[in-house]
């Protein structure tokens, strides 16, 4: 399979492309719809960690306000990544586009970059790729995805230990059939919305340099 994993991501990238063509009058009506709703700066750009942890600048529809982090601050978050219950810094639009995923389609760009697939392992911020265990940091061997195994079986419902479990069978058991698996999944989970806000410790504690909180080596 490891031969395949080069004529895969290049596909990928040819079939973002297609997308970004036919689903251009979209990504437009939603860019607009941001742009009136909310004023300047329709996108969020913010660097993640690709393949190899290598950084790249991750592209989304934005769904916070612009000042964001220093109201986690304000909030008195202790991780700024998290979200809360009826989150004040998620805009009115910003709810609908996270329900719907749409916020998500300007990373079809990033496929068509090469630095993500439609597939993978979900890219971290970089803060918290810095604390990973050898174990954790295993989801750094492909390309991260749009959408990826973890997000079909539970999204942000389950907490990282769990997600790294997830990423790592992914990457041990992958073949693009299981790609194609977890793109029908997605599409069928669109329907449900958002999954319940939870509530992770794993990085904040590692953070503070809790090792105590690093549960995904046993996991």
């Amino acid at each position: 399979m490891a031969l395949l994993r080069p004529i895969w991501n290049v596909l990928n990238q040819l079939v973002a492309l297609i997308a970004l063509v036919l689903l251009s009058p979209l990504i437009l009506g939603v860019a607009l719809w941001v742009r009136i709703a909310d004023g300047k700066g329709v996108l969020f750009v913010q660097d993640r960690a690709g393949r190899d942890g290598k950084p790249f600048r991750m592209l989304k529809f934005r769904s916070m306000v612009h000042d964001s982090v220093a109201m986690s601050a304000r909030l008195g978050m202790a991780d700024p990544f998290g979200l809360l219950e009826n989150d004040p810094r998620i805009t009115r639009c910003g709810r609908i586009l996270r329900r719907t995923s749409l916020d998500e389609l300007p990373q079809l760009v990033n496929v068509v970059r090469g630095q993500m697939n439609l597939v993978g392992p979900r890219p971290d911020v970089l803060p918290q790729v810095a604390n990973y265990s050898p174990e954790d940091a295993r989801r750094l061997e492909v390309r991260p995805g749009i959408t990826g195994w973890a997000q079909v079986n539970g999204r942000d419902d389950i907490d990282w230990p769990a997600r790294f479990v997830l990423d790592r069978w992914y990457i041990d058991h992958w073949t693009p059939w299981l790609d194609l698996r977890i793109v029908w999944r997605t599409v069928a989970d669109l329907r449900r919305g958002e999954p319940p806000v939870h509530v992770d410790t794993l990085n904040i504690g590692r953070a503070a340099g809790d090792n105590t909180q690093d549960l995904s080596r046993a996991a």
